[in-house]
């Protein structure tokens, strides 16, 4: 599917002294610029315009030659069965500060979110992490009938709704985990969640026994991966689990590009016979989350994925062609971070502006900022219509909240109350509220 790369010989130091110190006289060159800042495998570079009279090969030598000085290599295991090696340039040390200075700074938070609304912030996030983490892996339904059934607590219809409340209620255990080490027996808790009435039961929360699980191109039917043996399994999970849990001073990781690794080795590995992709990402948010990056779960990372899928699949793949440098995953991670929180600013500013538009409803007695909310959706959108177990999980508050600040609307004549069965209700518009607010 990707065109490997001419063979470079990094021990040829004659043609590596005539790329570099030619190549090095015209590192302004923008096309340089290009290939460190994005990272480009050969499938790229080769098309590129640059100065200089050398041919491409030269060009994608000294890109090389540049990338192994700097790489740094990682073993997982004793028998050295799995290896990687990564290099961080200065492109991406700039992104990893932008990062740092805005997901672990404690005052950022007070300042990103306000404390009204930042408890219904991280539902909706939550709520989209684990409807984009479904359909990454194929599942169809629309964004908002899927946060309709995780809100109104509805029990799921299909296969594709079962993987989206098993994402949701994975979020919320990581969520509970975070200051946690990681072990085997979490590993197969984190499985289990994710593909829970998905998969056979001997399937779930257990590694794969078997070797004909492969990866495979969705249109030409192309194995594009074939994972260890199963056999290697326990040894190569056991060395994954301790690398997950140790980051030792003499030989440091950063914690994102730790995360971005240790993402891959899951995808990698392919432990289980299905659900390695939705785990993989769980362990992504649970390595951020235990490391001090508070702001992942505001984040839908698994939105930026889905809409550069393809970008996604090619990095892991870029990585095993090259030699298995993670770099170009590491950076395709690190540029989702970056987009998912620059999406969160927008949707944060987008609230600022609802808040605003919320006033009305503030300034009438006795109307809460839930309320406000309730009545805000219901002015956007007339024939909308509320449950309780809605009103609760929107806003993270018990039943009993929910029920009493949805019955006192009633009661201004602001909803009204429909039975559906002799236990529920659906609340509508009531009489009141056009002529009171509009």
């Amino acid at each position: 599917m990707i065109e490997k790369a001419p063979k470079i010989n990094i021990d040829n130091s004659q043609i590596f002294s005539k790329a570099y110190i030619n190549l090095t006289q015209k590192f302004n060159d923008s096309s340089i610029n290009r290939i460190e800042k994005d990272y480009l495998y050969w499938d790229k570079v080769k098309y590129l315009e640059y100065k200089g009279n050398l041919s491409v090969q030269d060009l994608w030598e000294y890109i090389k030659h540049r990338r192994f000085n700097r790489q740094k290599s990682l073993y997982f295991n004793e028998k050295k069965r799995l290896w990687c090696h990564y290099n961080i340039n200065d492109f991406l040390q700039q992104k990893l500060h932008y990062l740092d200075f805005n997901f672990g700074a404690g005052l950022q938070k007070e300042q990103l979110l306000s404390d009204l609304q930042k408890e219904q912030y991280l539902n909706n996030a939550l709520m989209e992490e684990a409807v984009f983490s479904s359909m990454i892996e194929g599942a169809t339904t629309t964004r908002v009938k899927a946060k309709e059934m995780l809100r109104k607590n509805r029990k799921p219809k299909t296969h594709s709704e079962q993987m989206i409340l098993n994402n949701y209620n994975t979020i919320q255990y990581i969520s509970e985990q975070k200051e946690e080490d990681l072990t085997i027996e979490k590993i197969f808790e984190l499985h289990q969640l994710v593909t829970e009435n998905t998969l056979e039961n001997n399937a779930i929360g257990s590694f794969r026994k078997t070797n004909d699980v492969n990866i495979v191109h969705q249109i030409t039917g192309e194995i594009v991966h074939t994972p260890p043996n199963f056999e290697e399994l326990s040894d190569l999970m056991s060395s994954f689990i301790t690398f997950f849990n140790h980051n030792p001073k003499e030989n440091f990781i950063h914690p994102i590009v730790k995360a971005s690794i240790l993402h891959f080795l899951i995808g990698y590995i392919h432990p289980f016979v299905d659900g390695n992709g939705r785990t993989a990402r769980a362990v992504f948010y649970w390595y951020l989350l235990k490391n001090g990056y508070w702001l992942t779960e505001y984040l839908s990372i698994s939105r930026v994925i889905m809409k550069s899928k393809s970008q996604y699949e090619k990095a892991y793949l870029y990585t095993e062609i090259d030699e298995m440098d993670i770099t170009y995953f590491i950076h395709y991670q690190v540029k989702v971070l970056v987009r998912a929180f620059e999406e969160l600013k927008e949707y944060v500013a987008k609230k600022k502006i609802e808040e605003k538009e919320m006033l009305k409803f503030l300034k009438h007695d006795d109307i809460n900022e839930r309320q406000a909310t309730v009545l805000f959706k219901l002015e956007k959108k007339a024939t909308k219509y509320f449950t309780v177990k809605e009103i609760e999980n929107t806003f993270n508050i018990t039943n009993q909240t929910a029920r009493t600040d949805i019955e006192a609307l009633v009661e201004k004549g602001f909803l009204q109350k429909k039975a559906i069965n002799k236990k529920s209700f659906h609340y509508w518009k009531g009489n009141n509220f056009d002529t009171t607010f509009l």
